[in-house]
Order: C-alpha cells, then structure tokens, then sequence
C-alpha cells in the first residue's frame, strides 16, 4: 500500500499539467454548500403549460398571441444554496440562481434570483432533473422550492418561490447531509445526520425503503444511472442498495488509511458502468474505481495531495471532479485517472459543491467563500490531435520545397 502510493505520488509530481486561467469567479456575498444545475427547458415547459391551463380556464373569446417563441436563444442557470447559518453574522440564508454565458465564459456578477430562507440555513440541496424544483435541507426538516416566472426581468423569467406542497415525511427528521433524485426524476433518496436512510417514490412520497441505522451517519448518496441501484455512504462503509427489493446486495469496506467522503456512479448507460468513491487517506485524495456487477475494487488511484472536499462526474462519464480543502480544482479523465485541467486556488475556502452543465462542457464549483465559479472544459485529445496535424503539414510543405529546389519532382 505505501509503496504503490510513493510511485503515484512520483508520477503526479513529473506529469505536465493544464492550469486554466480563463475560468470566470463571481461573489455573491453566500458561503455556499450546494449547486446544481437548473434543467431550464424543462422549466420552461411546464410553465408555460401552467400559464395556457390559466388562460383556458378563462374562456375568453379573443386568445392572446403565444409567446412560447419569444426566447429563441438556449438559457442556463446554475442554483446554489448556502448561507451565514443561524444568529446576526449579517450574512444571508439564501438560495442563489446565477446565469451562465457560454459565449463569454461567465457567471451573472449579479444573481438572477436571490430567495432569502431567514434563519434557516440550506445546509443541503437537490434539483429535480424534470423541473419540479429544488429540495433543501435544513436543521431540522427539508422543504420544497418550487420554479415560477418571474416578471422583473425581461430576459431572464425565473424565480423561485416556496412551494404550498408540505414534505410531512420530511419534517422533524433533523439534519439531513444528503439528498438526491435518480435520472428520471421518480425517486428521492435523503441520508440523515443520525444514520437514517429514508427512499420515496416522487411526487407522492410513498414511502420505499425506511432504514434508520444504515450507516452512523450517511455522508453521501447517488442512484445509478438505469435507476437500479442506489449508493449510500458512511465514512468507513459503503452500502449498495437494490431500490426495487430494498435490500442490501453489498457492502465494501475501506482501506486501513482511508476515509469515504463521496461518492458517484459512472453516468454512462453502457456495458461496464463504474462506482466512484473518493476518499480521503494520510498521502491525500484518492479515486477508488469498482465494477458494478461484481461490486470488486478494480484500482485506486491517488489524484491529489490535499483532502478531497467535493467530488462528482461529468453527464458523459468521460471526467471526474475533485475539489480540496485548499480551494484547488482538478478535472481528471476517467479513463486513465489523469489530471487533465487544474485550477490552483479556484476559491480561497475550501470547495464545497461541484455540478457539472448536462452536456459536460463546463462545471461550475462553489465555496464557503461565497464564491462560484464556472470552468470551460477543453478536450487536450482533440486540441492535441489538431496540434500534430498542423505539424505534420508544416513538415510535409516543407520536404515538398526542398525536394523541388534539389529538382527531385518538377
């Protein structure tokens, strides 16, 4: 173990690195624990589904133009949740939404929307991939936020607003640390503070599995892709749940020198999906890989040298991020675990949030800073591929002049 350690540590240190420089940091005054990206089409969709029930419950003679074709250009948002927490720091409880221009490579300098949760601090957050809102969790019960449109502004219509829906099945159950919907957006699993593992169909919240001691405390969650599985993690045992049966059908334990901290599975719906734990160890941070049908450790592999303090992958399974209680961020492509960008102090608190754009092109990462910030994702392959194509034509243009200046070819 401390061997193959040594050897990855000395490959890290001679390895070239990307550092990006051209990602965008904006403030927004909220020491942040959440983000997500906002499903915006969906959003708009039904919105505008509500509105036309609205206008045809009023049956009036003369229809009004449509405008579901008033926004041409494709918008995106990303939300974050955070806050000062309880007491008179002065700093606001709040739900962040922050408009992403990919043309520029920017983050709003201003948020879009800003919903205050006064004392209650959103320690916690989900958003539902269908847009039926967002879930957050707070000391001692969890509520529902719902999407609204907004007239303030004549671009950007989105607001949020809490949502008259009570999650009874969710009050008084105290702090909950993680939260998540599977991919079609039919299930909620939240993990407790206090070990609890409770799983519901959405939106009826029946109720699927109700397990109280599932682990001391669940750190973190995450279905697979096709739904099947779901994952739940303590700081020493990960558990995999069978979501139809509720059955536990395997538990894998960690390395003597390990702490989990998150975990994630390979969102590619292919023949080989992969389970991700990254967890923390005395050399750093390290990615451990696991076959899914197996439930076997297949490597680990140490990525960083600080303690891993958010983690997630990209929507394509092609890259995983990792950001670390210094405030660095490292993109690593996970077919060879290697780093492929990094971002040296991204924020000056230790990251807290990572999400990924749903066509994997960006992520956007959040501090207890009050900071989020959006990072472009460059493909090296292909700029790679393109640098020795030009290369090769440079060389190939110049063999041709000299073979004619020796008079070889006429």
């Amino acid at each position: 173990m401390s061997r193959s350690t040594s050897d990855t540590l000395v490959n890290i240190s001679k390895k070239t690195v990307y550092t990006d420089t051209s990602s965008d940091l904006q403030k927004y005054g909220v020491p942040f624990y959440g983000a997500g990206w906002v499903p915006y089409n969906h959003i708009k969709s039904k919105l505008a589904s509500q509105e036309k029930n609205e206008e045809d419950k009023k049956e009036e003679k003369d229809p009004t133009p449509s405008n579901d074709d008033e926004i041409t250009t494709p918008l995106n948002y990303v939300v974050l949740a955070g806050g000062g927490g309880e007491g008179r720091s002065g700093i606001p409880n709040a739900i962040v939404v922050s408009h992403v221009n990919f043309t520029s490579n920017s983050l709003s300098d201003q948020p879009v929307v800003k919903h205050e949760t006064g004392s209650d601090l959103p320690y916690r957050m989900t958003v539902h991939p269908h847009g039926d809102g967002i879930i957050c969790a707070f000391q001692q019960s969890c509520r529902l936020f719902e999407w609204k449109e907004s007239e303030g502004n004549e671009v950007h219509k989105l607001g949020v607003k809490v949502s008259e829906k009570v999650l009874i099945q969710l009050e008084d159950v105290g702090q909950q640390l993680a939260l998540t919907f599977n991919s079609e957006g039919s299930v909620l699993a939240v993990g407790g503070e206090d070990g609890s593992l409770r799983v519901f169909k959405w939106p009826s919240m029946k109720i699927v599995l109700n397990e109280a001691q599932a682990h001391s405390s669940v750190k973190n969650l995450d279905f697979s892709c096709d739904g099947k599985f779901l994952v739940s993690l303590g700081s020493g045992l990960c558990r995999i749940w069978d979501v139809t049966s509720s059955k536990v059908v395997a538990s894998l334990a960690k390395g003597n020198d390990e702490v989990f901290a998150f975990c994630r599975f390979s969102q590619i719906n292919d023949k080989n999906p992969h389970l991700y734990i990254a967890a923390v160890t005395d050399y750093g941070g390290s990615i451990l890989t696991y076959n899914t049908t197996t439930w076997k450790r297949i490597r680990s592999s140490r990525v960083v040298r600080e303690a891993i303090s958010a983690f997630n992958v990209s929507s394509d399974g092609k890259f995983l991020a990792v950001g670390t209680v210094g405030g660095d961020l490292f993109i690593i492509n996970s077919a060879n675990m290697r780093v492929q960008m990094m971002v040296k102090k991204a924020h000056l608190g230790l990251v807290t949030a990572l999400t990924f754009s749903p066509d994997s092109r960006a992520l956007v990462s959040a501090s207890l800073d009050s900071s989020a910030r959006l990072t472009l994702i460059k493909d090296k392959t292909s700029s790679g591929g393109m640098t020795w194509m030009i290369i090769l034509m440079v060389l190939l243009a110049i063999a041709v002049y000299f073979i004619k200046e020796k008079g070889i070819i006429p």
